[in-house]
């Protein structure tokens, strides 16, 4: 297996491969894991029985997985990572400012997720937990800096296991006993089932930042619609089904979300070591992720200011320095996982959601897909330094969402209002795409139309 040569810089035709497809193991197996099951027990934690929570998950995993998977095709059309992209909007200085809150996110799902995997690494080995963080982060080390190839394999190889054996702990999950009345329609709370579709909406949002990373290497006539479908597809299939388990799991199992891991594995029986090692190897697939989405963005970050030539020693360092950051946030957080994460999926969901409705616009309605690479990367490029429509429309859009956010650091008036519905994730997306469709396509108009004049009197100057 070769080590992964390329960073953030554009993959060249003769360096494509692969076919849209495998994108469908890639998040699929990117959702097969505990930090995803213990997402969608939240809807249960909020107060949902069993039936609203499978509603919620339903809802919120269709609606959110629309904007994730609508990433999926910048891969193959730009081939660059999907955050880079931001500086066709924000510029290539004001980009810095979504790829700093993305960077807080991938370090944030890095602890978290790494930590879920070392609980059952720590108990099932009856090893130290700071040391099972370590361990298991040694290990997301080294895949990373093998790179894209390996992870999709890998994903590839895993998808199967994944299938295979949440069959099993599926028909075992579906036969445990439940509080009556936990499959009935009645009681419906519209803000805590509002609140509960923005947690799983968020959840697939917020692989928006991921997903051109692993879609980039693809032949660049892949169609728009293949590259949606796998990886919607992938991503909603793997996502309602772990989220489903852990709406079963915590409505039937009193304590389960303060251990997941052996509460889940122990209802093997005596082949409870199985469901460890899955468990184990799901972690493990999703801080991957996260650690090499941590890589992308952090070099994105710093690039404009460097001039970084990433050979393998500085991606070494990069990658490795990510990880320390990431491990010494998960050895902090043991005490108190469940309350920083709820806190943590909340929060990201008001910075990131503007972030993907101003991409998404400007790629699909105003550009149609049409960028100048090589302004990409250029700092006096016709993208600018920084543009002002976009962080007007984004900063508008936070501001929008406050009176509607409901965290447990800030409840606005309208979510209290409400009965603490939190709404603010739909004013994230219709807010910004419609300011930044404005006012960036006057601009654009403005620059043709300017071009056609200059082409004009270049017309006349010369006849």
């Amino acid at each position: 297996m070769k080590f992964e040569t390329r960073s953030i810089e554009y993959i060249p035709a003769n360096e494509r491969h692969g076919k849209a497809r495998g994108l469908f193991p890639v998040w699929f197996a990117a959702n097969m894991h505990m930090t995803t099951l213990v997402t969608g027990a939240l809807c249960v934690t909020f107060g949902l029985n069993l039936f609203w929570s499978v509603a919620a998950i339903i809802v919120g995993n269709l609606l959110g997985a629309i904007f994730m998977a609508s990433h999926s095709a910048q891969g193959p059309k730009l081939g660059i990572p999907q955050m880079i992209q931001s500086r066709a909007q924000f510029g290539v200085i004001g980009a810095v400012i979504p790829l700093l809150l993305v960077i807080f996110m991938y370090l944030g799902f890095f602890a978290s997720s790494g930590l879920l995997g070392a609980q059952v690494l720590s108990s099932s080995l009856n090893i130290n937990l700071t040391w099972s963080i370590i361990i298991l982060n040694i290990i997301t080390f080294i895949v990373t800096m093998i790179g894209h190839d390996l992870i999709h394999k890998m994903q590839k190889y895993l998808s199967w296991v994944f299938f295979i054996v949440f069959i099993i702990a599926t028909v075992i999950v579906f036969q445990l006993p439940v509080p009556a009345g936990s499959w009935s329609p009645a009681h419906f709370n519209l803000s805590t089932f509002m609140l509960s579709v923005s947690v799983v909406a968020t959840w697939q949002i917020s692989f928006a930042p991921y997903v051109a990373d692993y879609s980039r290497y693809l032949p660049v006539n892949t169609p728009y619609k293949q590259t949606f479908w796998y990886t919607y597809a992938g991503t909603i299939l793997g996502t309602g089904w772990m989220m489903l388990l852990g709406v079963i799991l915590t409505t039937a199992i009193p304590g389960f979300l303060s251990h997941s891991g052996d509460h889940l594995a122990h209802q093997f029986g005596g082949f409870a070591f199985i469901m460890f090692a899955v468990i184990l190897f799901g972690q493990l697939s999703i801080n991957v992720f996260n650690l090499y989405g941590a890589f992308m963005s952090t070099i994105s970050t710093v690039e404009p200011f460097s001039k970084i030539k990433v050979t393998p020693k500085v991606r070494m360092f990069f990658v490795f320095g990510i990880a320390a950051i990431g491990t010494l946030l998960a050895i902090w957080g043991q005490g108190n996982f469940l309350s920083n994460f709820i806190n943590f999926i909340l929060f990201i969901s008001y910075f990131l959601i503007p972030w993907t409705a101003i991409n998404l616009v400007d790629f699909y309605i105003l550009r149609h897909g049409e960028y100048s690479i090589k302004d990409i990367f250029d700092l006096n490029g016709k993208y600018g330094k920084f543009n002002k429509i976009t962080s007007l429309s984004f900063l508008v859009a936070i501001i929008a969402e406050v009176p509607f956010m409901n965290s447990s650091l800030y409840v606005g008036p309208v979510a209290k209002a409400l009965g603490g519905a939190d709404i603010a994730w739909i004013l994230g997306i219709v807010v910004p795409a419609v300011l930044y469709y404005i006012m960036m396509k006057r601009k654009l108009n403005s620059v043709s139309e300017a071009d056609v004049n200059i082409q004009s009197i270049e017309s006349e100057t010369i006849f």
